[in-house]
């Protein structure tokens, strides 16, 4: 046999784009986002391959989403984000300009809040853990990631404080602990613990570590303090290594769940989870706190993503009669 026909085939292109993503440590939400997108920027062009095609056909491809498809600009940058990834760190082509595509048009849209109360009621339909999940969202301002991705060591009672670590754009930050939420808290870690202690009865118990951790401590992950406050029902295999572990629940779960409950308070409103986080930021601004301590509660970069709860609170606030009201 020779040497050609021996050798083992090239991987395929999405998964040398796995390898480079994994390799740099980024978040399986984001592998899935950008071998979705450069899925689609290939057959768009008919299967052709990457490496034949250039500025011009991204530029294509980015007019469509905008024109054709009407995506936001968010959207449209992802996509573009995905595709400059896969020419730099995966094909190693550095690309020229590309610039002459339409940009998505923005849209102004104000978020969806609940009012205090109504945020009350589709918690009063709420039991057990997705009730004290919901709270956390609502009394802490967290992302649904934020708090299924919270682990036993990041609630810090005396302090009434929560560590949110490796928030959206890597970063960390420290938020409230209500007071009510306490002796939940503490149950359900008491429920932690006898998992954990259930695992490693069993062989199991290790839970997935940032990379840096892991190498640098390579026990820890068996430890209490690393396990996760919402960890799943049963354990499954790590998509990515394969190893058998209890990972946390599943978003989709809570998403389910506190969708009934909105149903079932009655709320005609587009609400989700996230709705919790929006409503925590304006219930803040209601009760006078200002607008620099929110935006570092919440992890916003930047100030003016902040400052979209203030033209929330406008609304019928500027003493203006309606002249069917005379």
């Amino acid at each position: 046999m020779s040497a050609t026909s021996s050798a083992k085939p090239a991987p395929r292109l999405l998964d040398q784009v796995r390898t480079a993503i994994r390799v740099r440590h980024y978040s399986t939400s984001t592998e899935k986002t950008y071998c979705y997108w450069i899925r689609f920027f290939i057959r768009f062009h008919n299967m052709r391959h990457p490496r034949d095609m250039g500025g011009d056909e991204i530029n294509a491809f980015l007019n469509f989403l905008a024109i054709e498809r009407n995506v936001s600009p968010a959207t449209q940058s992802q996509a573009l984000n995905a595709i400059v990834f896969l020419y730099r760190k995966v094909l190693d082509i550095e690309l020229g300009q590309f610039d002459n595509f339409a940009r998505a048009k923005p849209r102004r849209r104000l978020p969806v809040v609940f009012t205090h109360e109504e945020a009350l009621q589709v918690l009063s339909h709420l039991e057990g853990k997705y009730w004290l999940m919901a709270s956390l969202l609502y009394g802490c301002g967290l992302r649904i990631s934020e708090c299924l991705r919270l682990r036993v060591k990041d609630i810090e009672f005396s302090r009434r404080s929560i560590y949110v670590r490796d928030g959206k754009g890597g970063k960390d930050r420290v938020t409230v602990l209500p007071d009510s939420l306490v002796e939940p808290l503490t149950l359900q870690l008491e429920h932690v613990k006898n998992v954990h202690n259930f695992d490693l009865k069993e062989g199991f118990g290790d839970v997935y570590l940032p990379y840096a951790i892991a190498r640098k401590y390579p026990t820890a992950g068996r430890s209490f303090a690393w396990q996760y406050v919402f960890p799943a029902s049963r354990r499954s295999a790590d998509p990515r290594s394969g190893i058998v572990r209890r990972h946390h629940l599943d978003r989709t779960t809570i998403q389910k769940v506190v969708r009934g409950a909105i149903r079932r308070a009655g709320l005609n409103k587009p609400a989700s989870c996230h709705t919790f986080r929006h409503s925590f930021a304006t219930r803040l601004l209601e009760r006078g706190a200002d607008l620099r301590t929110i935006q570092e509660l919440l992890g916003h970069a930047d100030v003016r993503t902040t400052e979209i709860y203030t033209h929330v609170l406008k609304i019928n606030r500027v003493g203006v009669r309606s002249p069917v009201d005379e």
